[in-house]
């Protein structure tokens, strides 16, 4: 099946560029609503990245090290790279006996601005705490460290990322169909849009007095809800989300437009991606569908902001607005 529109951008009185993508709402029961293609395979990037830390609650790793919510909240994030970020990951790797220089993230200047500010009006790089994924591999090494494997913790064949695999696939429901790398050098295992939406029902459903791994899912989900401003940082759409549905829904980005949600309250779980990787797209989609299901209040500001947000130039002239498709959210 091919994708569908699903976010349109008018100028003028004209419709100016679609959007194009698949998503999937996963219920108890199954699949309860499907737009495009529920069987397209994607890479799911950094939306994944509370599977990626299931192995690290399930061993026993995130016990024996202390983890906080705060902090396990910080391994399912693709954070700004603001104080409270970078702190907080060179805090964690202190305590194990580790530095910055043990990460294998790579470094790249941080989104937060006023850290942005600080190092280039210090002439000072980046360094691999301000990569939006180093709590994630903070969450590596402490696993690792747990496992007594070796240090390169991003190579395929590494315990950690047979472990991650092994999670990803059991929880999808699916024999991955390959990997890719992704920006942080990690691998990325690829799925389907509803064995992701499936993974994110798993979440939503978990029992946190249950079996290992439902404890695992539920405590990461409770995790990121309780701290948004870890999951991502000011001015970001999951921070933001997050904190207007107060606590009770998990959401999380990935890169090249692709987006989840875990609903507790509801038992469910969202997947969706737009093909042509547009940011704006993703947010105003997975907006949209929150609000379909009544997660998230339709006069919120930030489903303003989101979704039905006005286009306006450098001078401030409104130009256009994002359009919900027809027959789409």
């Amino acid at each position: 099946m091919a994708a569908v529109d699903m976010i349109e951008l008018w100028r003028g009185g004209m419709l100016e560029s679609v959007h194009r993508g698949h998503a999937v709402i996963w219920g108890p029961a199954g699949i309860e609503a499907a737009w495009g293609d529920p069987g397209a395979v994607i890479f799911p990037r950094s939306s994944c990245k509370m599977l990626q830390a299931l192995p690290l609650l399930e061993s026993g790793a995130a016990a024996a090290a202390g983890l906080s919510d705060r902090q396990l909240a910080l391994a399912c994030a693709s954070h700004n790279g603001a104080a409270i970020h970078t702190d907080a990951v060179a805090d964690w790797l202190g305590a194990l006996g580790m530095d910055e220089a043990d990460l294998r993230c790579g470094a790249h200047m941080p989104q937060d601005k006023a850290a942005n500010k600080a190092l280039t009006c210090s002439d000072t790089a980046p360094c691999q705490l301000h990569n939006n994924c180093s709590g994630k591999h903070a969450g590596f090494l402490t696993l690792g460290r747990h496992l007594r494997a070796g240090p390169e913790y991003v190579e395929l064949d590494h315990p950690v990322q047979r472990a991650v695999k092994a999670a990803f696939e059991e929880v999808t429901g699916e024999t991955s169909a390959g990997y890719g790398i992704d920006g942080c050098s990690a691998p990325n295992f690829a799925c389907t849009l509803s064995g992701l939406a499936r993974a994110m029902q798993f979440f939503a459903a978990a029992n946190p007095d249950g079996p290992v791994r439902e404890a695992a899912a539920a405590r990461l989900a409770r995790a990121m809800a309780a701290f948004p401003e870890m999951v991502a940082g000011e001015g970001r759409a999951c921070t933001e989300l997050m904190r207007a549905m107060g606590g009770r829904v998990a959401v999380k980005t990935g890169a090249e437009a692709v987006f989840v949600a875990i609903l507790p309250d509801q038992r469910r779980g969202i997947a969706l991606k737009i093909l042509d990787g547009g940011t704006r797209a993703s947010e105003a989609a997975i907006t949209a569908l929150l609000v379909r299901l009544g997660a998230l209040e339709p006069t919120h500001p930030v489903v303003t902001r989101l979704l039905s947000g006005k286009q306006k130039n450098w001078r401030g002239i409104e130009t256009g607005e994002l359009r919900l498709a027809h027959g789409f959210g």
